[in-house]
């Protein structure tokens, strides 16, 4: 069993954790004992009633939170020629095909989404191996494999703008950050809605039953708070709608 310090010790305490926290209490209280020195993000945890071995069960998809995440992802654009200078000026980080495929086969990943042209994809496909399990892997399904060059600004300004992929793990769970420390407590809420939303309606057809099984909010650096499942999906369908 890990050792958890003193301040993570003196924030378990303030949660109940015979209780289901209605969203609106649980943020107000992972705010109060978020205690690192740094502007800790604030994560999503929900686990759900899929199997993962069965590959049409899986969850995936992407979801625009409308306040960010506190941060601006750094993104990187297979192109060349026109579709190179397209994404330049359109604000992309990194761009190239070659030199940065080379790159991250020695182990280079200062990046936190990766945009493919259609055209290249037959040389950014065997980085799958490497891109595929850190979610950094250009997938059409997720928008991420552009095939007009015009296109490609759209593309950019949304993941700057706060678009982030979610996918189920091994283990039939999905962690998605939906801020940080810093934001206000009704921007976490709207952040928390819109992500639950977006994932209740990935839910796959050969999902029965429940869907979810469980949710959990938590900082960086402290002990999660379980949330009403129930409610949760209520207020976020009642925001979204």
């Amino acid at each position: 069993m890990p050792k958890h310090g003193k301040k993570y010790l003196e924030a378990l305490k303030l949660v109940d954790v015979t209780r289901r926290y209605p969203p609106k209490e649980a943020i107000a209280l992972v705010k109060q004992f978020a205690h690192a020195n740094f502007d800790e993000s604030i994560d999503l945890h929900i686990n759900l009633n899929i199997d993962p071995r069965q590959a049409d069960q899986n969850v995936r998809g992407t979801v625009t939170l409308p306040h960010g995440t506190g941060r601006v992802p750094r993104v990187l654009v297979f192109a060349v020629g026109e579709a190179a200078r397209i994404a330049e000026e359109a604000g992309a980080d990194y761009v190239g095909v070659d030199e940065y495929i080379k790159q991250i086969e020695s182990g280079w990943l200062e990046f936190d989404a990766a945009i493919a042209m259609a055209d290249q994809m037959g040389k950014v496909g065997p980085l799958g191996r490497i891109l595929g399990r850190r979610g950094l892997m250009p997938n059409p399904r997720t928008g991420t494999v552009v095939r007009n060059p015009e296109d490609l600004p759209a593309v950019i300004r949304e993941i700057k703008a706060g678009r982030v992929e979610f996918r189920n793990d091994r283990t039939g769970n999905i962690h998605i950050q939906i801020g940080r420390k810093s934001f206000s407590d009704q921007q976490l809420l709207e952040n928390l809605y819109v992500a639950v939303d977006a994932i209740a309606r990935a839910r796959p057809p050969a999902v029965k039953g429940q869907f979810f099984r469980s949710m959990t909010i938590a900082p960086t650096m402290g002990p999660g708070i379980p949330l009403d499942v129930a409610t949760t999906l209520e207020e976020a369908r009642a925001f979204v709608k």
